[in-house]
């Protein structure tokens, strides 16, 4: 497999390797989940800001499923980039009221290796909806607690880093990677697998 052309990296290889350094920050042992954390910082408007920013890009197995979209081939991608973010930022208004469902981080692990078959053809497009809106779930346990301030403006960071990971992946890499060759879909596809795996045993050990 010929991952470049001309001595410069293709966009399918370009993929492949974005995907493969994600794939990586699964295995680092550190799983803080979000800049208060790492920083131990008070729950403050700006931090909270902050937290909502960095949250989505420091969570590897959130990034990886945001990149990943534009290996789906989605038809009106600005609709489903507008109803994906919409959808995960509801579920973490609902992790925010009904907190505490079993096994949530386990699930999001899992929701890679269910886009991996979205990619391959064997499940619907439309099951990536659940998936955000788990996604966003699971973004709420961070601030659980926090006033209404902090958790306000940490909303307004998810929506700009979101809405920002989702235009990346929906509007620009998936046109770089519209004309991969189904062997390398596959190969991509094995790989989401591999990082479902290692964040679900992650999950299981933590």
């Amino acid at each position: 497999m010929n991952l470049f052309k001309n001595g410069v990296l293709a966009p399918a290889g370009l993929a492949a390797s974005g995907l493969a350094a994600s794939s990586l920050l699964l295995a680092a042992p550190a799983r803080a989940h979000h800049v208060m954390e790492i920083l131990d910082l008070q729950a403050t408007p700006l931090n909270g800001l902050l937290s909502g920013l960095a949250h989505p890009v420091i969570g590897p197995d959130h990034l990886v499923f945001l990149l990943a979209l534009s290996l789906v081939g989605l038809r009106a991608r600005t609709g489903w980039m507008l109803g994906l973010l919409a959808v995960g930022l509801l579920g973490t208004a609902l992790g925010l009221v009904l907190p505490g469902l079993p096994g949530a981080e386990l699930l999001v692990a899992l929701t890679l290796a269910l886009l991996a078959l979205v990619v391959l053809g064997r499940l619907p497009v439309p099951v990536l909806v659940p998936a955000m809106a788990l996604h966003g779930y699971v973004l709420s346990t961070s601030v659980l607690g926090w006033s209404a301030m902090p958790v306000g403006t940490y909303l307004l960071g998810l929506l700009l880093s979101q809405g920002t990971l989702l235009a990346l992946s929906l509007v620009v890499l998936q046109k770089a990677v519209a004309s991969l060759r189904p062997g390398l879909r596959r190969v991509l596809a094995a790989l989401l697998v591999g990082v479902s795996a290692a964040g679900s045993l992650a999950a299981l050990m933590a």
